[in-house]
Protein backbone atom coordinates (compact mmCIF):
# COMPACT_ATOMS: atom_id res chain seq x y z
CA UNK A 1 0.00 0.00 0.00
CA UNK A 2 1.10 3.76 -0.75
CA UNK A 3 2.31 5.70 1.70
CA UNK A 4 0.75 8.99 2.50
CA UNK A 5 2.84 11.54 -0.05
CA UNK A 6 3.35 15.33 1.40
CA UNK A 7 1.23 16.52 -1.92
CA UNK A 8 -1.55 14.94 -0.35
CA UNK A 9 -1.36 16.87 3.01
CA UNK A 10 -3.64 19.77 2.69
CA UNK A 11 -2.82 23.52 4.52
CA UNK A 12 -4.70 24.02 7.70
CA UNK A 13 -7.59 26.47 5.92
CA UNK A 14 -7.58 24.17 3.40
CA UNK A 15 -8.37 21.08 5.13
CA UNK A 16 -10.99 23.11 7.22
CA UNK A 17 -13.37 23.74 3.94
CA UNK A 18 -13.16 19.56 3.42
CA UNK A 19 -13.07 18.50 7.34
CA UNK A 20 -16.40 17.11 7.85
CA UNK A 21 -16.84 15.06 4.77
CA UNK A 22 -13.52 13.27 4.90
CA UNK A 23 -13.70 12.90 8.95
CA UNK A 24 -17.58 11.65 8.50
CA UNK A 25 -16.52 9.04 5.55
CA UNK A 26 -13.40 8.31 7.54
CA UNK A 27 -15.23 7.43 10.92
CA UNK A 28 -17.92 4.84 8.80
CA UNK A 29 -15.31 3.04 7.44
CA UNK A 30 -13.38 2.87 10.75
CA UNK A 31 -16.47 1.21 11.56
CA UNK A 32 -15.84 -1.76 9.83
CA UNK A 33 -11.88 -1.88 10.51
CA UNK A 34 -12.77 -1.52 14.54
CA UNK A 35 -12.74 -5.06 16.26
CA UNK A 36 -13.63 -5.42 20.01
CA UNK A 37 -10.67 -7.84 21.29
CA UNK A 38 -12.59 -8.62 24.73
CA UNK A 39 -13.16 -5.86 27.11
CA UNK A 40 -10.19 -4.24 27.76
CA UNK A 41 -9.14 -3.45 23.88
CA UNK A 42 -10.07 -2.87 20.56
CA UNK A 43 -7.91 -2.57 17.80
CA UNK A 44 -8.37 -0.27 14.19
CA UNK A 45 -6.93 -1.65 11.18
CA UNK A 46 -4.94 1.37 9.55
CA UNK A 47 -4.52 1.98 6.10
CA UNK A 48 -3.55 5.12 3.12
CA UNK A 49 -6.81 6.93 4.47
CA UNK A 50 -6.95 6.62 8.28
CA UNK A 51 -3.23 7.75 8.37
CA UNK A 52 -3.88 10.43 6.20
CA UNK A 53 -6.91 11.72 8.60
CA UNK A 54 -4.68 10.83 11.87
CA UNK A 55 -1.80 13.47 9.79
CA UNK A 56 -4.63 15.95 8.92
CA UNK A 57 -5.84 15.87 12.42
CA UNK A 58 -2.77 15.97 14.53
CA UNK A 59 -1.52 19.32 12.00
CA UNK A 60 -4.99 20.49 12.75
CA UNK A 61 -4.49 19.53 16.64
CA UNK A 62 -1.51 21.07 16.98
CA UNK A 63 -1.71 24.04 14.44
CA UNK A 64 1.06 22.94 12.73
CA UNK A 65 2.51 24.60 9.95
CA UNK A 66 6.39 24.83 9.67
CA UNK A 67 7.02 22.12 6.55
CA UNK A 68 9.87 20.22 8.94
CA UNK A 69 6.98 19.50 11.46
CA UNK A 70 5.10 18.51 8.62
CA UNK A 71 7.51 16.04 7.61
CA UNK A 72 8.24 14.74 10.84
CA UNK A 73 4.19 14.05 11.59
CA UNK A 74 4.01 12.46 7.86
CA UNK A 75 7.15 10.34 8.58
CA UNK A 76 5.86 9.22 11.80
CA UNK A 77 2.30 8.20 10.86
CA UNK A 78 3.27 6.38 7.26
CA UNK A 79 5.10 3.90 9.51
CA UNK A 80 0.98 2.54 10.30
CA UNK A 81 0.75 2.16 6.55
CA UNK A 82 0.94 -1.71 5.63
CA UNK A 83 3.09 -2.67 3.26
CA UNK A 84 3.07 -6.00 1.15
CA UNK A 85 1.66 -8.51 2.45
CA UNK A 86 1.42 -6.83 5.58
CA UNK A 87 -2.09 -5.86 7.99
CA UNK A 88 -1.21 -2.81 10.82
CA UNK A 89 -3.41 -2.13 13.19
CA UNK A 90 -3.72 0.48 16.36
CA UNK A 91 -4.66 -1.60 19.48
CA UNK A 92 -5.61 0.44 22.67
CA UNK A 93 -6.40 -0.58 25.82
CA UNK A 94 -9.76 1.16 26.53
CA UNK A 95 -10.33 0.70 30.49
CA UNK A 96 -13.02 3.42 31.95
CA UNK A 97 -11.36 3.51 35.49
CA UNK A 98 -8.23 5.02 35.74
CA UNK A 99 -6.86 3.26 38.90
CA UNK A 100 -8.35 0.14 37.10
CA UNK A 101 -6.25 1.19 33.96
CA UNK A 102 -3.34 2.10 35.33
CA UNK A 103 -2.70 -1.10 37.37
CA UNK A 104 -3.85 -3.44 34.18
CA UNK A 105 -1.35 -1.95 32.09
CA UNK A 106 1.53 -2.48 34.75
CA UNK A 107 0.58 -5.88 34.91
CA UNK A 108 0.26 -6.51 31.29
CA UNK A 109 3.20 -5.24 30.66
CA UNK A 110 5.11 -6.87 27.44
CA UNK A 111 1.61 -7.14 25.84
CA UNK A 112 2.37 -6.34 22.50
CA UNK A 113 4.54 -9.64 22.34
CA UNK A 114 1.39 -11.51 22.73
CA UNK A 115 -0.57 -10.01 20.43
CA UNK A 116 -1.03 -11.96 16.48
CA UNK A 117 -3.24 -12.83 13.95
CA UNK A 118 -4.29 -16.30 13.52
CA UNK A 119 -4.99 -16.89 9.49
CA UNK A 120 -6.97 -20.09 9.39
CA UNK A 121 -4.82 -21.61 12.21
CA UNK A 122 -1.58 -19.73 11.29
CA UNK A 123 -0.26 -17.67 13.76
CA UNK A 124 1.33 -14.36 12.50
CA UNK A 125 2.71 -12.68 14.96
CA UNK A 126 2.85 -8.71 15.76
CA UNK A 127 5.72 -6.52 15.09
CA UNK A 128 6.54 -3.54 16.95
CA UNK A 129 8.71 -0.64 17.25
CA UNK A 130 11.09 -1.89 20.22
CA UNK A 131 11.82 1.86 21.45
CA UNK A 132 7.94 2.10 22.29
CA UNK A 133 8.10 -0.48 24.85
CA UNK A 134 7.96 0.58 28.56
CA UNK A 135 9.90 -1.05 31.76
CA UNK A 136 7.39 -0.91 34.17
CA UNK A 137 4.26 -1.27 32.31
CA UNK A 138 2.79 -1.38 28.33
CA UNK A 139 1.33 1.63 26.86
CA UNK A 140 -2.25 2.17 26.48
CA UNK A 141 -1.85 2.19 23.12
CA UNK A 142 0.28 -0.53 20.53
CA UNK A 143 1.18 0.51 16.80
CA UNK A 144 1.32 -3.14 15.15
CA UNK A 145 2.41 -4.70 12.18
CA UNK A 146 1.47 -8.17 10.86
CA UNK A 147 3.56 -9.61 8.21
CA UNK A 148 1.51 -12.11 6.56
CA UNK A 149 3.53 -13.59 3.97
CA UNK A 150 2.32 -14.14 0.26
CA UNK A 151 0.83 -17.38 1.14
CA UNK A 152 -1.44 -16.20 3.95
CA UNK A 153 -2.54 -12.49 2.08
CA UNK A 154 -3.50 -14.37 -0.75
CA UNK A 155 -5.75 -16.58 1.48
CA UNK A 156 -7.28 -13.68 2.52
CA UNK A 157 -7.74 -12.48 -0.08
CA UNK A 158 -9.47 -14.77 -2.16
CA UNK A 159 -12.92 -14.33 -1.46
CA UNK A 160 -14.10 -18.12 -2.20
CA UNK A 161 -11.88 -19.65 0.19
CA UNK A 162 -13.34 -18.00 3.36
CA UNK A 163 -10.53 -17.12 5.09
CA UNK A 164 -10.89 -17.21 9.28
CA UNK A 165 -8.73 -14.79 10.53
CA UNK A 166 -8.40 -14.00 14.13
CA UNK A 167 -6.72 -11.37 16.00
CA UNK A 168 -5.43 -13.14 19.31
CA UNK A 169 -3.99 -11.72 22.89
CA UNK A 170 -2.05 -14.60 25.15
CA UNK A 171 -0.90 -12.35 27.61
CA UNK A 172 -1.10 -13.70 31.13
CA UNK A 173 -3.64 -11.20 32.70
CA UNK A 174 -5.42 -10.80 29.54
CA UNK A 175 -6.08 -13.87 27.27
CA UNK A 176 -8.87 -13.24 24.29
CA UNK A 177 -9.79 -14.05 20.74
CA UNK A 178 -11.49 -11.96 18.49
CA UNK A 179 -13.01 -13.55 15.38
CA UNK A 180 -13.00 -10.46 12.50
CA UNK A 181 -16.19 -10.28 10.93
CA UNK A 182 -17.27 -10.41 7.04
CA UNK A 183 -17.38 -6.68 6.50
CA UNK A 184 -14.18 -6.01 8.57
CA UNK A 185 -12.46 -9.49 6.21
CA UNK A 186 -13.83 -7.25 3.65
CA UNK A 187 -12.46 -3.82 4.25
CA UNK A 188 -8.91 -5.38 5.10
CA UNK A 189 -8.81 -6.89 1.73
CA UNK A 190 -8.31 -4.17 0.03
CA UNK A 191 -5.34 -3.17 2.08
CA UNK A 192 -3.68 -6.88 0.53
CA UNK A 193 -4.45 -5.95 -3.00
CA UNK A 194 -1.18 -6.33 -4.71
Amino acid sequence: MRPVQRDEILGLAEYETIRDRFRSRMIEEKKTRRVAVGDKATAVFENHDTVLLQIQEMLRTERITREGAVLHELETYNKLVPGMDELSATVMIEIIDTNVRDKFLVDARGFERHVALVVDGEKRPAVWEPSRELEDRTSAVHYLRFPLGAKAAAHIRDKKKGARVELVVDHPVYSVRATLSPSTLASITEDLVP
